[in-house]
């Protein structure tokens, strides 16, 4: 009994580490996730690994190939706006709810991952803007209280993190990336939930539409 609850921490704690690798961009679409690589990468079997895989497949995070690959999926534009539009109903009421719970140590953490998310932009560094932007982010959401609003949004950022790494090829959106979110935290200081939430939203909103353009581009090359 003992060896299977460390078996079980272990397989949960692959999934958690693979899962925010997705979230955070280090993968990319198209991506093959190789069981053996992983293991070696987090210092683990290949078990636990192998069912913090099958557990993303069966969220539809990851799918499984033809010839039995388990890689990241690529996304189709109708796919990528119902996530949009997803993301924009439970995100948005994540950060208006979380309104009411941020204290002043929030909205200086909030402060702080724009400075950095500032830094990231300068160097051209898009995994470290993309590790950065998705602690802001779910810093605001943790404050909402809400434990299964946040899992919902985690399995959504796990379908469209890897996407995001398309962001640092849009010159149009890079220079204004962190606007929305200075924006997001003007109005979490005034305490204006309804604020928060179209700040919010319209954040999601300005990334998809970068993305789609480049989206539909790869479509039209394709």
């Amino acid at each position: 009994m003992p060896k299977k609850l460390a078996l079980e921490t272990l397989s949960d704690k692959a999934y958690l580490e693979i899962r925010k690798a997705l979230m955070t961009g280090k993968f990319a679409p198209g991506d093959c996730l190789v069981i053996r690589t992983l293991a070696d990468t987090y210092g683990i079997s290949a078990t636990p690994i192998r069912d913090a895989l099958q557990r993303l497949v069966a969220e539809k995070s990851l799918e499984v190939l033809s010839n039995r690959t388990i890689a990241v999926p690529h996304l189709t534009a109708d796919r990528f706006v119902e996530l949009r539009h997803i993301r924009m109903a439970l995100e948005g009421l994540a950060a208006e709810l979380a309104v009411a719970n941020l204290e002043s140590k929030d909205v200086e953490r909030l402060n702080g991952l724009i400075a950095e998310m500032d830094d990231d932009i300068a160097d051209n560094d898009v995994r470290s803007y993309l590790a950065h932007n998705k602690m802001f982010h779910f810093c605001l959401y943790a404050r909402a209280n809400s434990p299964l609003m946040l899992e919902l949004i985690e399995n959504l950022w796990a379908r469209v993190g890897p996407f995001l790494n398309s962001l640092f090829e849009s010159s149009h959106y890079l220079p204004h990336a962190n606007e929305h979110h200075r924006r997001i935290v003007a109005a979490v200081r005034q305490h204006n939930g309804a604020s928060v939430r179209r700040a919010l939203v319209r954040d999601i909103g300005a990334a998809a539409d970068a993305l789609m353009r480049k989206l539909c581009s790869r479509s039209k090359v394709g």
